[in-house]
C-alpha cells in the first residue's frame, strides 16, 4: 500500500502475477490474495484481458474519525455537504434510545432523520434522538438554517465536550440501500454515536449507516 501511494501514479499499470513471484520469490497463491485485498480495499482495478492498474479510489475515502461534524469534515476535503432533512418529529423515547440518552421511557425527544451526501453523491444516513429538556422549541426551519453542531452551541449554550462511538461493518439493508442508491447487502459501517455537552450529560444518540466504499475508520492505539 505505502509503495503504491508514495511511487506509483493513478491508472499506472502494475507488474502483473508472474512478474510479481519472480521479483518478490513469492508464490502465485500469495500474490492472488494479496492484489484481491488491495482491490477491495480501492488502491488496484483490474481490466480483463489488460492487466492490473493503480486506482485513485483510496485517496477519496473519508475518515471518519477526525471530526464529528460530517459538513466540516467534508469541506476540509474540498467537497460541497449537504444534507436532506428526511423527517422531524417530537415521539415518546422507547427503553432503549431512553437508556442511550440518559432520560425516562416515554420521555419526549426529538427525532431527525437526515440523508448526508458530498458532491452530489449519497454518503451516509442517520437517525438523531435528541432530549428536548436541552432544545425547548427546536423547530425544523432553525435545523435547516445551520449544521446542528453549530446550532447545539449558538442558539442553546450547549458546547460539545466529547463522543463516544461505537462501530462494526455490516450490510445494507433494502430501506438503506435505497436511499443511498446502493444494491442491497452492500457492505456499510454502523455508527453508534453518543455526544455530551459541558456539564457531561448526554444531548445526543445518533446512528449512522455510512456506505462502506466511501469512508474508512482509523484509529490510533498508544501503549502506556
Amino acid at each position: 500500500m505505502d509503495y503504491i501511494k508514495t511511487t506509483l501514479d493513478i491508472d499506472e499499470k502494475m507488474l502483473s502475477e508472474r512478474e510479481i513471484c519472480v521479483k518478490y520469490d513469492v508464490s502465485r497463491t500469495t500474490v492472488r490474495a494479496a492484489l484481491n485485498e488491495l482491490e477491495e480495499m480501492g488502491f488496484i482495478y483490474k481490466r480483463h484481458g489488460k492487466g492490473t492498474f493503480v486506482s485513485g479510489l483510496w485517496k477519496e475515502m473519508k475518515d471518519l474519525a477526525e471530526s464529528y461534524s460530517f459538513t466540516e469534515q467534508m469541506k476540509k476535503l474540498g467537497k460541497k455537504p449537504t444534507t436532506d432533512i428526511v423527517s422531524f418529529e417530537t415521539v415518546h423515547a422507547i427503553p432503549y434510545i431512553a437508556d442511550n440518552l440518559g432520560i425516562n421511557p416515554g420521555d419526549d425527544v426529538y427525532k431527525l432523520r437526515r440523508l448526508r451526501s458530498a458532491d452530489g453523491m449519497k454518503m451516509m444516513v442517520e437517525t438523531t434522538f435528541i432530549p428536548t429538556n436541552y432544545f425547548q422549541g427546536l423547530t425544523l426551519s432553525q435545523l435547516e438554517s445551520m449544521p446542528l453542531y453549530e446550532l447545539y452551541p449558538k442558539t442553546y449554550k450547549q458546547e460539545i465536550k466529547y463522543a463516544d462511538e461505537e462501530f462494526f461493518a455490516s450490510v445494507a439493508q433494502k430501506k438503506e440501500a435505497d436511499q443511498l442508491d446502493v444494491p442491497v447487502g452492500s457492505a456499510c459501517l454502523r455508527i453508534y454515536r453518543t455526544t455530551y455537552n459541558q456539564d457531561n450529560k448526554i444531548i445526543e444518540y445518533t446512528i449512522s449507516v455510512a456506505r462502506g466504499d466511501q469512508f474508512t475508520y482509523k484509529i490510533r492505539h498508544v501503549k502506556k
